[in-house]
Parts: C-alpha cells; structure tokens; sequence
C-alpha cells in the first residue's frame, strides 16, 4: 500500500486528532484497516500476554447506534465544565485554539455514525484490580496509538475519543462483546479531505520537563 512521503518526526508530530477534515463520504478498504492493525499489533504488551482484541464496525445500521451513543455523550460533555472548549478561557494564547477543538468535538458528536469506519480496541480483563491498571491499560493503548500512527501515514485520518464509554454496557451488548472484554478507545477511521497536517501548538518543553526531582 503506498504510504505518504513523512520521514518518523514528522509522522511523529502530525498525527493529528482529525474531526472537520473526515472524508464522510469515501469508503474505505476494509484490507487497509487490517494493514494499520496487523502493524498496531506489533505494539508492547505486558507480559507479552497480547489480551487484546480489535472490533472493526462497518455496518451502517451499528455505526449509526453508536453514532446515537456517541452524539448523547457529546451534547452532555459541551455543557460541562470541563469540556475543551471552556478551558483556559482567561488565557488569550490558549483559549481560541481550545474553542476550535470544542468546535470540532461538536461537529464529530453529529457525524459520528456517519464515519465510515469505527474500531474500538479492546482489552480481556476478567476484574479490574485497584492496583496497577497502568500495566494493564498499557497493554493496549500504545497499540491503538499504533493504529492512528499506521492510519496517517496511509492518507487516513483518526480521533482518539472516549466519550462513548459513558454507555458502554450499551455499547457492549450492541456488539456481542463477552462480559470480560473491556473498551478502550473508539477511533472514527476515514480518509482525510487533504494531508497537509502539521504540529499542533504545545507547552515550551521547559515548562514540563523534569530533570531527577520536580
């Protein structure tokens, strides 16, 4: 499959959360999706345990549910407190660039169920320890990470998103999943209207650096 011209930093930086420049309309290749995941499977796992799994939904009707689910949780989440668009609004550097990203979580929270593909990795996990769930969600977050990573450098475009989980026992139940398989992330998959991605703004590297004690 023929990749786009981005040397590994520029991979690196450009893999964007991508929600306005979704091609809605542009099918893609379910062999494609299977490309990005048999990459993303090459991710660390604790243990080398490799619990995970892959729900890749293409059915209009489920993806339209979903979308249902997923548009519910968004008009919930624009109203809160701590949604994108209402931080940092006493700071004019941060706080146009947070009303376009509250912007955008609006605009996918109507499109979600029209995203031509979903995937939604998932992790087996009998109980969830009060322990170290760090190892165990670290078993399968770089591999989604991995996913997004594969995904750009195809033409495609994703968004990390999680809002869902707010119904994900009915998410579940709608796609079959056994009692003890655990959602992680949903991820809208669609080729993107243009590629000319670039870094987004962020903190100076010296404002959160650390160097051997805080």
């Amino acid at each position: 499959m023929t990749t786009l011209d981005l040397t590994p930093d520029e991979l690196l930086t450009t893999t964007r959360t991508v929600r306005k420049r979704l091609d809605l309309d542009k099918p893609v290749p379910m062999e494609l999706i299977r490309e990005c995941i048999e990459i993303a499977l090459q991710a660390p796992s604790g243990s080398n345990r490799q619990t995970w799994h892959w729900l890749v939904i293409t059915d209009a009707e489920k993806r339209a549910q979903i979308g249902e689910y997923y548009r519910l949780a968004v008009e919930e989440y624009v109203e809160s407190s701590g949604a994108a668009g209402r931080l940092y609004a006493d700071d004019p550097d941060r706080a146009p660039v947070q009303k376009r990203v509250g912007s955008s979580v609006a605009y996918l929270g109507e499109r979600m169920g029209q995203v031509p593909v979903l995937v939604i990795p998932c992790l087996t996990a009998k109980s969830l320890p009060a322990g170290n769930q760090a190892g165990l969600w670290g078993s399968i977050l770089p591999s989604a990470w991995s996913y997004m990573l594969a995904a750009r450098a195809r033409g495609l475009g994703t968004a990390w998103t999680t809002l869902h989980m707010k119904y994900e026992n009915e998410v579940s139940e709608l796609l079959g999943l056994p009692e003890e398989v655990r959602q992680t992330v949903l991820i809208p998959t669609a080729y993107t209207i243009g590629t000319d991605f670039k870094p987004a703004a962020r903190q100076p590297l010296d404002e959160v650096l650390h160097v051997d004690s805080w």
